[in-house]
């Protein structure tokens, strides 16, 4: 077994105990079995709980993880404690590339949002499969890529969007045509106030008071774990820089 090299949580495993594969993670799509088996041995594999603390942004860890089972969320926190989402990790993904690049802290804290099974790579190791495999090198680019590119998005909404407006925005992300009835709209499962006050940089009070109003409207129906649209026109006007509600009406 590769001894642990950092202070992330979990209990460590054995890198080949049953279930210990990284044939689906997106950076390795195309590897053959030899190969994969070489990196998946350099691995520290961990089982963690729903709701471990996987790293903090003083963590002394380095290593890229490898979401293996379960989900994780990104999250970083103002001054005053209010949680700020950044992303949520699912299994086949990766995270802490960053670091593992530059040696830099780790800029932002990570959360298990559901039981999972992880793979720790080392800053040499993963340093070692990108100058073998170039193809590895680009993926992780396009992904740098697209966070950037989400972050400009989001630049532009905290400074051109009230926090009402970034409140449908998030809404709006989230919406999905009804599998039953062609034309309807649905969110399901309906995201929880807290989420999406993490996702709009603003908070729950805000959300619940934008959700209240939105129902009222008419514009939004909750039934169980499902938020349906019924109006998604209106919606999108209230996203569209319109004052208020009464306004979209009009």
């Amino acid at each position: 077994m590769v001894e642990p090299r950092d202070d992330l949580p979990g209990i460590v495993i054995a890198a080949d105990a049953p279930g210990n594969s990284l044939s689906a993670n997106v950076l390795f799509a195309g590897f053959d079995t030899d190969e994969l088996k070489r990196i998946e041995r350099a691995c520290v594999w961990r089982k963690c709980k729903s709701g471990d603390q996987i790293l903090t942004r003083d963590s002394l860890s380095r290593d890229i993880i490898f979401v293996v089972t379960g989900e994780v969320r990104i999250v970083n926190f103002s001054l005053t404690g209010r949680e700020v989402a950044y992303a949520e990790v699912k299994c086949g993904g990766y995270f802490g590339e960053l670091a593992a690049i530059d040696g830099e802290p780790r800029s932002a804290n990570v959360v298990a949002h559901q039981d999972c099974l992880l793979a720790s790579l080392s800053p040499a190791a993963f340093r070692d499969v990108l100058g073998k495999h170039p193809e590895v090198g680009v993926r992780v680019l396009e992904k740098l890529a697209r966070i950037v590119r989400i972050c400009d998005d989001r630049i532009m909404d905290l400074a051109t969007l009230g926090a009402h407006q970034r409140v449908y925005r998030e809404l709006s992300k989230l919406i999905i045509e009804d599998p039953v009835r062609p034309g309807s709209w649905l969110i399901y499962p309906s995201p929880t106030q807290s989420a999406i006050a993490a996702k709009a940089s603003t908070t729950r009070e805000t959300v619940a008071r934008v959700m209240s109003q939105l129902a009222s409207a008419g514009i939004i129906e909750r039934k169980t774990k499902t938020l349906y649209i019924r109006d998604r026109t209106r919606l999108n006007l209230l996203i569209e820089h319109v004052s208020s509600i009464d306004d979209a009406a009009r």
